[in-house]
């Protein structure tokens, strides 16, 4: 028993914990953007182009393509842990619109949607995508 209350009070993680940890963490984060958010758009392309809030004027279309790019392609990246920090910025960048502009008079139930992906999204940020990344490779070389 007290191995278990141990490891629940303990603070410090391995290398190879934190690794697998972030890997899981893109990996889930990333594939729920792509499934959630990004399949329907591409496949419902022409709906979501007259649906998609477009706070910025650049026009449904434009503002379909980018969130595409932010939930499909972008994730994809993040998966692989290539070029991490940079796939994200388009993703916070989404889903802080989300939440401060096109959801802002929202109930909570709505708009905690896009702050959770922007809250996840910035903790990846500032963590970095781990040992266990093409990123992670590339600064272990160097």
């Amino acid at each position: 028993m007290s191995k278990i209350t141990n490891y629940l009070y303990q603070t410090n993680i391995s290398d190879k914990e934190l690794g697998i940890s972030l890997l899981i963490f893109r990996i889930l984060l990333s594939l729920s953007l792509i499934n959630t958010h990004g399949l329907k758009k591409i496949v419902h392309f022409e709906n979501t182009v007259v649906h998609i809030p477009d706070p910025f004027g650049l026009g449904g279309e434009m503002s379909t393509y980018f969130a595409i790019f932010a939930n499909v392609f972008c994730p994809v990246f993040i998966i692989l842990g290539f070029m991490t920090r940079l796939a994200l910025l388009p993703i916070m960048m989404t889903t802080a619109i989300g939440f401060f502009v096109v959801h802002v008079a929202d109930p909570w139930a709505v708009k905690d949607v896009p702050l959770m992906y922007l809250m996840t999204s910035t903790l990846l940020f500032v963590l970095g995508p781990g040992s266990i990344s093409l990123d992670g490779k590339h600064s272990i070389n160097q």
